[in-house]
């Protein structure tokens, strides 16, 4: 599990309290387009705490009589925070109300902080990303200015491991049991989100397996010959048939990223994407030569779980090893640290926060606090 996980710069500088309280986590989403102005749709600014998303889209269903499967949202937000995200609902006779729609203080609920008409239903992962503001509190021993602004560097130079947080596996990592029983042949719950969580969770185990060797082996900030690179900001990616200067300039540049599995139906044959093309995830290809044989390597204790996220019909797909914060600021306070910083959709704050400090109070629960 991710605790276990190697870090990529060096041990935690200490241990520290996370989410003490809700405004200790605080994350809102960047859309990245603002609402264009038609009629099918009512784009909602919401803030909301105490609360996961799908207990705000129920509600917001609820509100404007229509089925929940009929509300969007771009992602997960964890429960344990202040978060402020973007629903969208369809422009039934009543849903100009939500404009002042809350259910109680938004320390326990959550409230409605704009509405806009919107031609369209939000759909997962449409952002730009989410921008965090943390504290962490009790910070143990002491920790240096000096030593704090070093792994900001470290971190704002080369990025982060980009593991997938534990939110991703359940509450006290319940959708492990789940996976092994689906394993078992036990069948998955009934319903679309308790199938895909599910899903998603074996697809991470295998992701951080292999993200977890390539931290120890230090090639996780490396293009190895075979690769399957990401450019940053996009789910496109290219193979790198040879490691040139000019690949090795762009990585140091943070440009592009080298990428893990995500397992999933395998892709036909010569359907890889040759040097200098680029090809959606959706379709995603192997890796060979050198990176193939480490990929391979490391997901061959969870061939079953391969072959079964495969006959489940699940797209492969592929996930940069590495994430980069933005806008990354850190400063001591009191008995502790606060930080600042922005990711892409689908990486977790939690996994950065890792190669700070310890993280101790960390609720486990079904959630996320990024937008897969």
């Amino acid at each position: 599990m991710l605790e276990s996980s190697p870090r990529a710069h060096g041990p935690a500088l200490g241990r520290a309290v996370f989410k003490a309280d809700l405004e200790d986590f605080v994350v809102e989403e960047q859309l990245g387009f603002a609402a264009d102005g038609g009629r099918a749709h009512r784009l909602l600014l919401v803030e909301k705490a105490g609360l996961d998303t799908l207990d705000v889209a129920r509600a917001l269903a609820r509100a404007v009589q229509v089925p929940a499967s009929d509300v969007g949202f771009a992602g997960l937000k964890d429960r344990h925070a202040l978060a402020r995200q973007w629903f969208s609902v369809p422009a039934a006779p009543n849903s100009d109300a939500l404009t002042s729609f809350s259910q109680g203080d938004a320390r326990e609920g959550f409230r409605v902080l704009e509405a806009s008409a919107h031609s369209r239903k939000l759909r997962r992962g449409a952002l730009q990303g989410n921008r965090f503001r943390i504290r962490l509190r009790a910070l143990t021993p002491p920790v240096e200015a000096g030593a704090l602004a070093d792994r900001l560097r470290q971190l704002a130079n080369l990025g982060a491991p980009n593991y997938f947080g534990p939110q991703r596996f359940g509450r006290e990592y319940a959708n492990l049991e789940r996976i092994a029983a689906w394993l078992g042949g036990a069948r998955l719950a009934y319903g679309r989100e308790a199938r895909a969580f599910v899903w998603s969770s074996a697809r991470a185990l295998v992701f951080n397996a292999v993200l977890a060797g390539r931290v120890t082996d230090g090639s996780w900030t490396k293009i190895l010959p075979g690769e399957l690179v990401n450019l940053d900001g996009t789910r496109s990616f290219f193979h790198a048939d040879q490691v040139d200067a000019e690949l090795e300039r762009r990585l140091l540049a943070l440009d592009v990223h080298p990428t893990g599995p995500l397992p999933g139906r395998s892709p036909l044959p010569g359907r890889t994407p040759p040097p200098g093309r680029t090809a959606s995830p959706g379709r995603a290809a192997l890796p060979d030569g050198e990176a193939g044989q480490r990929e391979t390597a490391a997901m061959a204790p969870f061939q079953e779980l391969i072959d079964a996220l495969a006959r489940s019909g699940l797209q492969a797909a592929r996930r940069p090893l590495r994430v980069v914060p933005r806008e990354l600021e850190g400063r001591l306070v009191d008995d502790g640290a606060e930080l600042s910083f922005a990711l892409p959709p689908g990486s977790y704050a939690t996994t950065l926060l890792r190669e700070f400090v310890e993280l101790t109070g960390l609720p486990a629960e079904q959630g996320a606090d990024e937008a897969a």
